[in-house]
């Protein structure tokens, strides 16, 4: 089956404009710490975003939003985490970013892993980050998993562990640690995906 054609409307990068691979879109984002960029379904609903800013559709889905308004609901103020699996179990990685530009905060890699694993370790990592500088803010995660674990205070995977997997298993430890002997106000939110797009720490390798 054929991958569907998207194009990517970059407002804020080396050269912003509309491109129809996502090859050209990351050519025009690498190395810029605040590009502002998104996907679309069509080329009239990219021509029609290009004429407006980033932040009228950020967290917003393509089909029938053109004109639409970032959502009231989406506290741009905020952490939201993600993690990226290269099958599953597979290379996993993590990160955390400022939802409102999409600013890198933080950023763990291994060499085997789950995505669910991956989602929760960047949750717990955003609660580590977030009370150490005292911060306020709340993190977004679309993992519903993730958010049960660490109310749960247990990552409940059933990945093996073995001589590939013990720093993973490791960090794993740490995790649930911290939960277990700290206290946080920090408020966890599951980011509407349906209503909003991708989570603005995703990886892009849909």
């Amino acid at each position: 089956m054929a991958k569907k054609q998207k194009y990517y409307v970059v407002w804020q990068g080396k050269s912003p404009g509309i491109y129809d691979t996502w090859a050209e879109c990351q050519t025009q984002i690498a190395g810029i710490s605040d590009a502002k960029y998104k996907s679309f379904d069509t080329l009239a609903e990219a021509s029609e975003a290009i004429k407006g800013n980033y932040w009228q559709y950020v967290g917003k889905t393509t089909s029938n939003t053109q004109s639409a308004p970032m959502s009231q609901d989406i506290i741009p103020n905020s952490l939201s985490v993600d993690a990226a699996c290269g099958g599953n179990p597979g290379i996993m990685e993590y990160q955390g970013v400022r939802t409102y530009d999409k600013e890198r905060i933080f950023h763990k890699k291994f060499p085997l892993g789950t995505n669910n694993i991956g989602e929760f370790l960047a949750l717990v990592h955003g609660l580590s980050y977030l009370k150490k500088h005292n911060l306020p803010q709340p993190i977004y995660s679309d993992s519903v998993n993730a958010i049960s674990w660490v109310k749960q205070k247990k990552c409940k995977t059933k990945l093996e562990r073995n001589p590939q997997t013990e720093e993973l298993f490791q960090y794993i430890e740490r995790a649930e640690n911290w939960l277990k002997t700290n206290t946080y106000t920090t408020q966890i939110i599951k980011w509407d995906t349906e209503h909003w797009g991708e989570i603005p720490a995703d990886f892009n390798r849909k």
